[in-house]
């Protein structure tokens, strides 16, 4: 059999029976925020706080101590930004250190940190440069290791987890060069060949792949005889013949990364390298990133304490009109912000962590809010750092150091998380991936009335099946704990976060009445409404960061750890996320999406071409998309191997 020519052509319906058969259909555990969608503040479920074993904390501290160490006296951060490479000892360093292996278990030479310590760790390694933090999760949160922890055979996890451990580093490769977010349309393929499969295609943003040893590849194994086919993963050593990386490419921020392309031509694949069965390459790439995301938090909570840092620092030495810009109010606003948002996104991040490596409690949407609120959040810390910081914030550190001033790099810090946004989902895929899991238990009962698909008989039976489950479920939206003056008496010390706990309840059961709502409005439409759903979304992020905020603060109270203070943050980002959530509220039903939709049109048709007169276009000429069509690389190999 021969590699395919084509790339697949599917339809909006099909892509998105693709996407759809690649999710966990089931519900197998609680979660806190499905309950939350669903207007159930389950409380029990994140309080009392979770917590790491004594072994657990052990371990993670010794190893955090060694990793600052190595940190502070081995990694130059200003350096990697400036050549654009972490240096080749830097990285040999870290493998000694065990810092490939931290979320790998023991018995396979790893360090077998959970998920919180190694989010501490990764936290700290991005600090010191963001690309290193880069570097480490792409190798273990979705590459060769967290895939082969879930999904590989005993065999596999012996021959590649010590490899991963020690000395080899692993990239994830799905996005080719015209498929995103839509894997429906993949074109890169694994066609059987005997016990191999011939592997062919182009890989694009391969993270790591310039430097990697080891590869998770996403291909589509053709349907034929003895083979389900679909799209599949497979381990694949960077050195066999026909791989090359053909370009490193170069980003605003992240510099030091190591992403590439990655052409396959007639790779010889061994079987046993393929993970999980043919067809599952999807269900194995997102439940691979349900906690391989939260490594995207992590590195925005070191963003959010470096920009606090900064920000009282600087505000207290500047001074405006006779006194420190800190003592400004348009300035103080900024910091409290920075502050109480920090807090917060500490409090989801640990919070989701904890609950993974307790494995209770599905993650699912925690983590994909945990990534989506991070990302949003941290971007706009850095951007009120650099407002703070004026001229000087939009100034290099290398400028700043040249002419004799501290070199900070704020707008090194702005560059860096913009890719947070975009990357591993972005913002606007993961309000449709959430909203998707959001609104699963109304499709679980009613989805079939909707489905143009299903008969008049699937569909009056669907509608017996949805009447039960709303006569059950709509009367216990309108009222709860949150209408009790004294619920939650337990969050109440010197600070009220008892107030804020309630408006959580109440705004739930708003969040779900008015889901609901829209889905009885626009029903097989609903869809179509990605403004109403990313609004939605958004309002459950700020929810589910309230409740994380004041369970780590009641924590750190009953722990004696900084109790009062930790008290006064969350009572500060309570308040700010609250403005936030009525605004979103508001914008549900009064908004410029029907007007948008009609300007898209218009600018898509040429009729506001005329707009775009009086300017000069820098940009260069090719196409939009490279050429992905497989065959033989015409480019020079630039991989290389860190040894």
């Amino acid at each position: 059999m021969s590699a395919p020519t084509t790339k697949p052509t599917v339809t909006e319906r099909e892509a998105r029976q693709v996407a759809e058969a690649a999710r966990e259909q089931d519900w197998r555990k609680p979660s806190f925020a499905k309950e939350l969608f669903l207007g159930r503040f389950r409380l029990d479920l994140i309080h009392p706080h979770p917590m790491p074993t004594d072994e657990a904390t052990q371990r993670g501290e010794e190893f955090l101590a060694k990793l600052r160490d190595f940190l502070e006296t081995k990694v130059d951060g200003a350096l990697i930004e400036r050549e654009a490479r972490i240096p080749d000892e830097v990285i040999t360093g870290l493998k000694e250190i065990g810092a490939l292996g931290m979320k790998i278990d023991t018995k396979y030479g790893g360090l077998g940190l959970g998920q919180v310590y190694y989010n501490k760790a990764l936290a700290l390694a991005g600090s010191a440069s963001p690309a290193i933090g880069v570097l480490l999760s792409a190798h273990q949160s979705i590459g060769v290791p967290q895939p082969l922890k879930l999904f590989g055979t005993p065999e596999q996890k012996e021959r590649f987890l010590p490899r991963c451990a020690r000395t080899d580093i692993s990239a994830f490769l799905l996005t080719e060069p015209d498929v995103g977010s839509d894997p429906a349309r993949l074109a890169a393929s694994a066609v059987p060949d005997g016990d191999d499969y011939i592997l062919d295609g182009v890989k694009l943003w391969t993270t790591n792949g310039v430097v990697a040893d080891l590869l998770v590849v996403m291909a589509r194994v053709p349907k034929s005889e003895g083979h389900k086919g679909g799209i599949t993963a497979f381990v694949v050593e960077t050195n066999s013949p026909g791989i090359t990386v053909e370009n490193r490419n170069a980003f605003m921020g992240l510099r030091g990364i190591e992403n590439g392309v990655t052409r396959f031509h007639q790779v010889r694949v061994p079987a046993a390298n393929r993970i999980g069965p043919e067809g599952a390459g999807l269900k194995i790439a997102l439940t691979t990133l349900n906690t391989g995301r939260l490594s995207l938090p992590a590195s925005c909570v070191a963003a959010g304490k470096w920009c606090l840092k900064i920000a009282r620092e600087w505000s207290a030495a500047r001074e405006q009109w006779g006194k420190p810009v800190a003592q400004h109010e348009a300035v103080g606003a900024k910091i409290s912000f920075i502050a109480a948002t920090t807090f917060a996104l500490e409090a989801v991040t640990d919070l989701a962590s904890q609950m993974a490596d307790e494995d209770r409690n599905d993650i699912r949407i925690e983590g994909a809010l945990a990534k989506l609120y991070a990302s949003e959040m941290g971007w706009l810390m850095a951007d009120e750092l650099v407002q703070i910081r004026g001229g000087r914030g939009f100034e290099t550190a290398d400028s700043l150091r040249a002419r004799g001033e501290r070199g900070v790099p704020a707008e090194q810090m702005l560059r860096d998380l913009r890719i947070n946004r975009i990357f591993e989902g972005s913002t606007e895929i993961m309000h449709l991936l959430i909203a998707r899991e959001a609104v699963d238990a109304h499709l679980s009962v009613a989805g079939d009335l909707i489905d143009p698909d299903k008969s008049l008989q699937q569909k009056a039976k669907a509608g017996a099946g949805a009447g039960v489950f709303y006569a059950k479920w709509l009367p216990k939206l309108v009222a709860g704990q949150g209408q009790l003056p004294y619920a939650y008496g337990d969050f109440k010390h010197d600070v009220d976060l008892a107030t804020h706990l309630r408006y959580v309840e109440r705004t739930s059961r708003k969040l779900a009445r008015s889901t609901f709502y829209a889905m009885s409005r626009w029903q097989g439409r609903m869809e179509t409404k990605q403004g109403f759903l990313g609004r939605i979304v958004d309002i459950g992020a700020e929810l589910f960061a309230m409740s994380a905020a004041c369970v780590r603060a009641e924590h750190l109270r009953a722990q004696g750890e900084h109790g009062r203070e930790a008290y006064q943050l969350a009572d500060a980002f309570c308040r700010q996320s609250r403005l936030r959530v009525e605004e979103l509220f508001g914008r549900l039903w009064h908004n410029t999406d029907d007007l948008d939709r009609t300007v898209v049109k218009g600018v898509m048709s040429g009729t506001y071409e005329w707009l775009e007169d009086g300017i000069v276009d820098p940009s260069t000429d090719g196409p939009w998309i490279a050429d992905a069509t497989p065959g033989p690389s015409e480019r020079e190999n630039v991989h290389r191997e860190i040894r």
